[in-house]
């Protein structure tokens, strides 16, 4: 084990687009991976990868996923070459244990909720990236209680990543708040945000928020929050907001951390978040499930 605990984060990823931007959340997501002594690996739960099992990729050079329609072809060009590790990915489902994670040797590899963050976290895809599925038959607390089964991950040099969005709900977008969010998603990301800085291993209460339908109707982006929060609740901590925000009315764009990640006094640009694709383009909130 190494001496150093590896920090730990929530990142709320928005458009893919992001990936070919600059902005104050890529700055942000930027910033944190500078902060990163080199770890021996990364571990992300991305929202884009929900099925109904638990897995974790196994393979030495997992492809770039590009999940998405309605983009433009650069975006369809981008390649996130970092090497996969089977090692990793063993030692994963052997902490994992009893719980079931099966080795994913050849079907996925690492979707746009990893490669768009990762380009400005790790931007040389030169670290191990393995991926972990949601597996969508279980609930929240399933997913709070792998998340602090694999908490031992950050004292073996691995930094473990949560890829998604608070809140997410692209059938009400509203194109004319690029920066801005309705009241409910104001309220339940302040709400969230309660949780994760003061008392994590309750954020699955959020279920019963009354604003939880809109924010949430499909939980995939949601549940790599929960990870984090389990990872927070192991380590006997709270998260901190690396930075916050909303985008288009119905997404936030908030983004935590974990752990000491000596990061830098802000200086993130006052550019919003990366555009959605065409409205009638635009995927149904259910297009992962």
């Amino acid at each position: 084990m190494t001496a150093e605990l590896m920090p730990a984060a929530f990142l709320g990823h928005g458009s893919p687009m992001n990936a070919l931007e600059h902005n104050r959340y890529t700055d942000a997501w930027r910033e944190f991976g500078a902060s990163v002594s080199r770890p021996r690996g990364i571990l992300v739960i991305s929202a884009h990868w929900y099925v109904n099992l638990s897995a974790v990729t196994a393979m030495d050079r997992p492809k770039t996923i590009h999940d998405f329609y309605g983009f433009p072809d650069e975006l369809f060009s981008v390649q996130y070459p970092a090497p996969g590790s089977l090692a990793l990915a063993e030692e994963v489902a052997e902490i994992a244990k009893p719980t079931w994670v099966g080795l994913d040797r050849d079907s996925w590899g690492l979707d746009h909720g990893t490669w768009s963050v990762l380009l400005h976290a790790f931007p040389d895809a030169d670290i191990p990236v393995i991926q972990l599925s949601i597996n969508a038959q279980e609930p929240f607390e399933y997913h709070l209680a792998l998340g602090a089964q694999l908490a031992t991950l950050r004292q073996r040099g691995v930094v473990v990543v949560g890829s998604g969005n608070v809140v997410h709900n692209l059938h009400r977008v509203d194109w004319g708040q690029p920066d801005g969010g309705f009241d409910w998603n104001h309220r339940f990301d302040d709400a969230a945000r309660a949780h994760m800085t003061s008392s994590p291993n309750d954020v699955a209460a959020l279920r019963d928020h009354k604003d939880f339908s809109a924010a949430v109707p499909t939980p995939d982006h949601f549940i790599p929050l929960l990870y984090i929060a389990g990872l927070a609740n192991a380590a006997g901590s709270t998260a901190e907001v690396l930075v916050d925000g909303y985008t288009y009315g119905s997404l936030s764009m908030t983004s935590y951390t974990i752990g000491d990640a000596n990061l830098p006094e802000s200086s993130h640009s006052l550019a919003h978040a990366a555009e959605l694709p065409d409205p009638d383009l635009t995927p149904p909130d259910d297009t992962n499930a």
